[in-house]
């Protein structure tokens, strides 16, 4: 077996870097610019955290964590605000700012030359130019590319979730693993045995298992929702004024309860809150918790995000969960990369 490093650019809380630690794929470092993503990376996969900016990384660095080993992997899930489609209405193409980020990847992989390479990002990142520059990069470096959108769900995530998922390989052709789940889970499945709570009200074992408070209009609100509606269900008096404008119609989305037999819908880093989306427990009077979201995230029941005694910020923790690669994603990513891993050593 040969010696394999894996580096986690953009790591978070440690989704991908999970996935990876579950499958067998060492880990030896994870870079965020974030210092809230330390304890949880830290602690829930006993990798090194270095608060970087990856701008600022040079690849000698980078290749001084690869150290000797004689498979190299470079995984990157570069924030993905500025793809993602409402930010497509206010932002142009460029090589500034966050857009930029994927160049620096570009460059890091250049110089650094690991032997696969790993990118997940929202599937409208194909339509900007960055995303396309990045692949020829690759391609004129010798890697052979593989990229396509997939569907979450049909690898164990509990939620809606459509990635855009990139190999990239030294060692010829690379893909994702066919769906492992023909039928996808449910929320039923996820967090159907949690324990009940109140709007406002923290689990005493498990301080993750909090959930936002609600106003008295929202808890009326909630009360007139039914699992899988819209706020067109409720009575005139508690549609809100924009809904009632023309341009607030078209979305039906937010002020939603889940439904208990279907996947959840995308995680968000507002997914706390009950007007921020279809974030409603599907029977119980209140937002999802974060323990929730994080289990829909496919994390671990146990994932520690917080040290004990550590303040539990919704609008922080809320981030770390939203903008998590799915942990069951980064599994089949992983399996993705062991299978190839097999094929070219054979």
């Amino acid at each position: 077996m040969k010696k394999i490093a894996c580096v986690d650019l953009f790591c978070g809380a440690g989704g991908l870097t999970h996935g990876f630690v579950l499958e067998g794929l060492p880990v030896v470092a994870g870079l965020d610019v974030d210092p809230a993503c330390r304890y949880p990376y830290v602690t829930n996969n006993h990798a090194q955290f270095l608060e970087r900016d990856i701008s600022k990384v040079t690849t000698e660095e980078l290749k001084n964590l690869f150290g000797d080993a004689e498979l190299t992997v470079l995984a990157g899930c570069a924030p993905c605000q500025p793809f993602s489609t409402y930010a497509q209405r206010y932002e142009v193409d460029g090589k500034d700012g966050k857009w930029g980020l994927l160049y620096e990847f570009a460059r890091l992989a250049q110089g650094a030359s690991p032997d696969i390479i790993t990118m997940e990002n929202v599937p409208t990142v194909a339509k900007h130019e960055v995303f396309h520059d990045f692949v020829d990069t690759l391609k004129r470096l010798g890697y052979t590319v593989w990229f396509d959108v997939v569907d979450s769900s049909k690898y164990g995530v509990p939620q809606m979730r459509r990635r855009m998922v990139l190999f990239a390989s030294k060692h010829g052709e690379i893909k994702m693993i066919s769906p492992t789940h023909e039928r996808p889970k449910t929320v039923r499945q996820a967090i159907g045995r949690l324990r009940a709570l109140g709007a406002g009200e923290m689990a005493p074992r498990d301080r993750l298992h909090a959930s936002s408070s609600l106003s008295p209009k929202n808890l009326q609100r909630i009360r007139a929702s039914r699992p899988g509606g819209t706020w067109r269900d409720w009575p005139q008096h508690l549609v809100s004024e924009c809904h009632k404008a023309e341009s607030g119609r078209t979305y039906p989305g937010v002020y939603g309860r889940m439904t208990w037999d279907q996947p959840a819908p995308t995680m968000t880093t507002q997914c706390y809150g009950f007007g921020n989306g279809r974030f409603g427990h599907p029977d119980q009077d209140r937002a999802i918790s974060l323990r929730e979201a994080a289990i829909l995230q496919s994390f671990p029941r146990k994932y520690a995000f917080v040290p004990p005694g550590g303040e539990v910020s919704f609008t922080a923790l809320g981030r770390l969960i939203g903008n998590a690669v799915p942990v069951d994603l980064g599994r089949a990513i992983a399996r993705s990369i062991n299978g190839h891993i097999a094929s070219v050593s054979t």
